[in-house]
């Protein structure tokens, strides 16, 4: 067995576990990376590019379908679900090379292919062929999607996003269990590009989303066909000759619903079991491994970051701001503390669901006197130009205009958020956003139109018209 004694070891070659490793190889640290599976995790192979890949392509189906109102039409649309799946496909390989081992072993990054796991406080073993005695350990092994204990589900086949987009025909009736961004980006992707979609969620579908947003999205869902079932509870789903039967209990008692395919869509659990964290003295449970505010876990020599910490967001970008901190914090011995607020997150369906800072719930629930903005995009002219005018914003601010927190929904809205992550990060003041100069016609005067609204109030005050007409004195 060889040994090894890195300044720092990764488990684990997602997002995450590949932004420290490269971070700190480029400043001259020893680095030993270890991963069991696919470099660039969930991510890059079977999560989010893979995903935004495909609703791409059903994106450009919904558009050629609904090109009248520009003055164009196509005669027929067809699509081609093997070509789809080799554009998915290739999209992974065009960015694979960024996450590779050659690309990593280049930068000087020893990265070995194994199981890793420790054997006490201060070694990992990998397999039988490598001991590691790093002065640091970073686990992050991520997550894997979440199968809930229903009766039958196992009796026969079912996909998950690390399989479906493995198929190669396209659904003829595909059944989501579960109504989160995953569910819902999924069937609206798929209904697009034929399929019959219906899906089935126990609580509210985006149900950590804020409610009165989420709704335009459902409601652009149903319009284009997907049937949502919610609340309902699958008592339990049977298999039989390519044919999936679930058996669901809601509002209007037991009903069943056939498909061809089924897609579980349940959520995530973190992957820990198999890491030996015990032997290192590392608390974790259910939701993941514990950890403290600068992300390290009870055994002060390693840190958790990513899916696999407790109370986590589940995002790549998450990942990477966790990466971060902990090279500020492993190397240069900075303090550091965690804080989710400026985790912007986004759900990828057409409208598009952004959300940055605190909801208007989470604001009220701190405390916080609050004031809402909302603005539409039917009043924008870029919207009017594009036909994308369903959606608004809604930003969350203090009495006094400090900017809490901000969702957007409608076309881009991954890309507006932007600015208000950067504003509640740097702190900033809603008076900020109203002195900015923007291009003419852009989506982000949608932004700036909800900032001035604030102000909108104090203009009919008397006191200020009063001051108006003194200055008006003086010619």
């Amino acid at each position: 067995m060889e040994i090894l004694k890195p300044d720092i070891c990764v488990i684990g070659g997602g997002s995450g576990g590949l932004s420290v490793a490269a971070a700190a190889a480029v400043f001259g640290v020893s680095v030993v990376l270890v991963e069991n599976h696919k470099m660039g995790g969930d991510c890059l192979n079977t999560g989010c590019v893979p995903s935004k890949a495909l609703l791409a392509a059903a994106k450009h189906v919904h558009a050629m379908h609904n090109g009248e109102s520009f003055g164009v039409s196509a005669a027929s649309v067809a699509v081609d679900f093997a070509k789809v799946r080799a554009h998915v496909q290739s999209v992974i390989a065009a960015i694979a090379p960024i996450d590779s081992a050659e690309r990593f072993t280049g930068l000087g990054v020893r990265v070995i292919k194994g199981h890793a796991a420790f054997k006490d406080k201060r070694t990992v073993a990998v397999d039988d062929q490598f001991e590691i005695r790093a002065r640091r350990f970073v686990i992050a092994s991520g997550s894997t999607p979440a199968v809930p204990p229903i009766p039958g589900l196992d009796s026969g086949p079912f996909l998950t996003n690390e399989s479906i987009f493995d198929l190669d025909t396209l659904p003829a009736h595909l059944i989501v269990i579960g109504g989160g961004p995953i569910g819902v980006e999924l069937a609206q992707a798929f209904r697009r590009l034929g399929s019959v979609v219906t899906v089935c969620e126990a609580a509210r579908p985006l149900a950590k989303d804020d409610p009165e947003c989420a709704a335009i999205v459902l409601d652009q869902l149903e319009r284009e066909g997907v049937v949502l079932r919610s609340p309902v509870k699958v008592m339990s789903v049977a298999h039989d000759a390519g044919k999936v039967t679930l058996r669901i209990e809601g509002a209007n008692g037991e009903e069943k619903i056939d498909g061809t395919h089924l897609l579980v869509a349940a959520g995530r659990k973190p992957t820990v079991d198999s890491l030996g964290l015990e032997a290192a003295g590392i608390r974790y449970d259910k939701s993941g491994i514990i950890v403290s505010k600068n992300l390290k876990t009870s055994n002060r020599r390693v840190y958790a970051i990513g899916d696999c910490a407790a109370g986590q967001l589940q995002f790549t970008h998450a990942a990477n701001y966790h990466a971060g901190l902990v090279i500020r914090n492993a190397l240069f011995r900075l303090p550091v503390t965690l804080n989710n607020d400026v985790i912007p997150w986004v759900t990828y369906t057409e409208p598009e669901l952004a959300q940055t800072g605190l909801s208007e719930a989470e604001a009220r629930k701190r405390g916080y006197e609050i004031r809402l903005l909302r603005w539409p995009y039917h009043d924008n002219d870029r919207a009017q130009a594009e036909r994308t005018t369903h959606g608004h914003i809604k930003v969350v601010t203090t009495a006094k205009g400090a900017i809490l927190g901000a969702t957007i929904v409608g076309a881009q809205a991954g890309e507006l958020i932007a600015a208000w992550t950067l504003a509640i990060a740097q702190k900033l003041n809603i008076r900020a956003m109203t002195g900015i100069v923007l291009s003419y016609p852009t989506l982000s005067e949608i932004g700036k139109r909800a900032a001035i609204d604030f102000f909108t109030p104090s203009l009919t005050k008397p006191v200020v018209r009063r001051i108006i007409a003194w200055l008006r004195l003086f010619g």
